[in-house]
C-alpha cells in the first residue's frame, strides 16, 4: 500500500485538470481538503460526518472537511483551507500540500469540486462545530478491501438511487457515497486501485 512519500511523489509529477466555472453556468464552485497521515506505518485519510440538516443537500453524509467558495476567498485551496479551519478548527498552513486532484462535477448537483491533498506530519486536536457530528481516520488498506464495497441506495431529493459505496462504520451507518467517494476513487486510481464506477447521468 502507497506510503505517504509515494503519495507525496505521484501528485509531484502530475498537473491536475481543473475547470473554469464560467463554463457552467449557474453551477456553484466548492473546495475539499483530503488529509492523510501516517499512523504507525500505515497511511490514513480523514473523514467527517456531517449534520443533518434539511437545507443542506450533503446531510448526514460523510465526507471531506470543505465547502462553497466565498467571493472572500483568493483561491480554491484558500477556500479549502478556510473551510477546514471552521468545521474541524485546523489551521492547514501547519499541514504538508501535497498537490489537487482533477475537478469534478457533481452527477446530480450544479457543483464543480475541487480538492486538494495534504499531509499531516504530527498529531492534531481538532474543534469540531456545528456542521460535523463525528470524525475518523481510515487506512488505505479498508478502501482497497472489496468486502467492504456495496451497491447501497441512497434517498437524494425525491429519488432512491443505486450507488456504488464503501461502508466504512459497519452494519446501520452511512456509507460514502456520491462525490467523496469519486473523489476517494481518483485518490485511489492514481495510487494504483480502482474502485467500481459511480454511473453519471
Amino acid at each position: 500500500m502507497a506510503t505517504v512519500h509515494q503519495i507525496r511523489t505521484i501528485l509531484a509529477r502530475r498537473t491536475p485538470v481543473t475547470t473554469d466555472p464560467a463554463r457552467f453556468p449557474g453551477h456553484k464552485h466548492a473546495a475539499v481538503a483530503l488529509l492523510l497521515r501516517d499512523h504507525a506505518g500505515v497511511t490514513e485519510l480523514f473523514y467527517l460526518l456531517r449534520a443533518s440538516h434539511d437545507a443542506d443537500p450533503w446531510s448526514g453524509d460523510i465526507g471531506f472537511p470543505g465547502g462553497h467558495i466565498d467571493a472572500t476567498d483568493s483561491s480554491p485551496r484558500a477556500a479549502a483551507e478556510r473551510e477546514t479551519c471552521e468545521e474541524i478548527g485546523l489551521d492547514l498552513s501547519e499541514a504538508e500540500h501535497l498537490g489537487q486532484l482533477d475537478d469534478i462535477a457533481g452527477a446530480h448537483l450544479p457543483v464543480i469540486v475541487s480538492c486538494f491533498v495534504y499531509h499531516l506530519p504530527i498529531a492534531v486536536d481538532m474543534v469540531l462545530n456545528h456542521e460535523v457530528v463525528e470524525t475518523f481516520w481510515v487506512p488505505l488498506t479498508h478502501l482497497t478491501d472489496i468486502r467492504r464495497h456495496v451497491m447501497t441506495e441512497v434517498r437524494f431529493r425525491e429519488e432512491t438511487l443505486l450507488r456504488p459505496g464503501i461502508d466504512l462504520l459497519g452494519p446501520g451507518r452511512r456509507v460514502l457515497w456520491g462525490i467523496t467517494y469519486r473523489l476517494t476513487s481518483q485518490f485511489l486510481h492514481l495510487i494504483g486501485h480502482r474502485l467500481p464506477e459511480t454511473p453519471l447521468p
